[in-house]
């Protein structure tokens, strides 16, 4: 085996640091072709991501090697080693089957790092910086984070609160591709939920706000509706779902609007959620009936709860790995040792035809039976232990205890056997 991972990560560098080591998909390409050139690397992956970057080879590069190279690489007089980590052998397994589990990123039990790996390894294989190493050891990740996500959990329950508000919003409608979502508000933290809505097969979305331009931006990606807040209570008439999210400094959903809206759709429920602050909505429209208003505290609780379950998950999950890389390093030391079983056996049979040939030479020659046999097991005998017989000798003379130890092992299981 000759597993290697350099990185950097969420965990041992901020984001300042992170963004000047990180590598846009269109430099990547070039990026593997100059890391190949590098002595020491006969195969090589980057992945990189928003929260972290690593570089995964084969050869007898060190670490220390590849840290040099990535730091010319990005120059800008960069000194990475203090927050840089080295993972190798096995530790290199355990490490790349974590991170595609999910086991390693800044949310628990995210699936998105998944496909970035694939991207990763995608890619690579377009430059050809991929060999027999890399690949089994890929394919072997991909494998183990599929077993994951089948018998755990660790993917289940919210984590945002942009998933949390889908989530909520399922519990009160089972299929959201035919009810009416309103977003109040277009910033940030509406665009990422507005985007898991339609994940989630929501089929009309009204995307209300003051800067009509910035909601027609943001309706022209979701291919949904664009309105000035103007045009909200009559909106709110027509939704199902209302998530708001602005910078407004007093609630632009009154209690009395809302109440307005519920008449009008007779007593039809609605679901809403406030994720200002300050809040867009008013808190008295918790008290109608036929509304579901939640704020971002509520849904926060919902995120903590879920987190904790995916923590409880996450051990299983775990034990899964363990599994997959005992299971991955024995397959791969079985690999490992298979030019060496071959040419053991080579030289065995190398000595047999030699010893057989003497043996007929010896009876043509007149040799009794008995002379002969006894000439076949000695001779046989003495050249088939020859080898590791010296081997012995050589590694206690120089204080190699483990192999003397798996020599002598070797030997005794052999003499159990017979």
């Amino acid at each position: 085996m000759a597993f290697n991972i350099l990185g950097i990560n969420h965990k041992t560098a901020p984001v300042a640091l992170r963004e000047k080591v990180a590598f846009s998909e269109e430099r990547l390409l070039a990026a593997l072709g100059a890391l190949r050139q590098e002595a020491g690397v006969t195969e090589a992956v980057i992945l990189s991501t928003c929260n972290r970057t690593e570089v995964y080879w084969s050869g007898s590069a060190s670490g220390e090697d590849l840290s040099s190279w990535l730091e010319r690489h990005h120059g800008n007089n960069l000194s990475l080693a203090s927050s840089l980590y080295v993972h190798q052998e096995q530790r290199a397994v355990e490490h790349a089957f974590s991170v595609a589990s999910g086991l390693d990123s800044m949310v628990l039990g995210e699936a998105q790092i998944l496909g970035q790996l694939k991207d990763a390894y995608r890619i690579a294989q377009e430059a050809g910086s991929t060999g027999p190493s890399l690949n089994k050891l890929f394919q072997a990740a991909f494998s183990a984070a599929k077993r994951v996500r089948s018998e755990t959990r660790i993917g289940e329950n919210a984590v945002s609160l942009a998933s949390a508000t889908v989530s909520l919003a399922r519990r009160v409608y089972a299929d959201l591709s035919v009810h009416t979502v309103l977003m109040v508000g277009a910033g940030d933290m509406n665009a990422v939920t507005a985007r898991h809505f339609m994940s989630a097969g929501v089929k009309r979305m009204v995307i209300a706000n003051r800067t009509l331009g910035r909601a027609q931006a943001l309706a022209s990606e979701l291919k949904a509706h664009a309105v000035g807040l103007g045009d909200l209570d009559k909106e709110l008439a027509q939704a199902d779902i209302v998530v708001a999210c602005t910078a407004s400094a007093v609630p632009l959903i009154t209690k009395s609007a809302v109440a307005t809206a519920i008449r009008a759709r007779r007593r039809r429920p609605i679901f809403m959620v406030d994720l200002a602050v300050p809040r867009d909505i008013d808190p008295a429209v918790a008290d109608l009936e036929d509304v579901y208003l939640f704020s971002i505290d509520d849904l926060q609780q919902l995120v903590d709860e879920n987190l904790q379950q995916r923590a409880v998950a996450a051990g299983g999950a775990r034990l899964v790995i363990d599994e997959e890389v005992a299971r991955f390093l024995t397959e791969s030391r079985a690999h490992d040792a298979g030019p060496a079983i071959r040419e053991l056996r080579r030289q065995a049979e190398g000595i047999r035809l030699q010893t057989v040939e003497q043996a007929r030479r010896l009876l043509a020659a007149g040799k009794s039976t008995d002379e002969v046999i006894e000439f076949l097991a000695n001779t046989l005998t003495n050249r088939l232990l020859h080898t590791p017989t010296q081997a012995l000798r050589q590694a206690s003379e120089h204080a190699d205890a483990a192999l003397a130890q798996a020599l002598t092992r070797l030997l005794i299981e052999e003499r159990d056997r017979q």
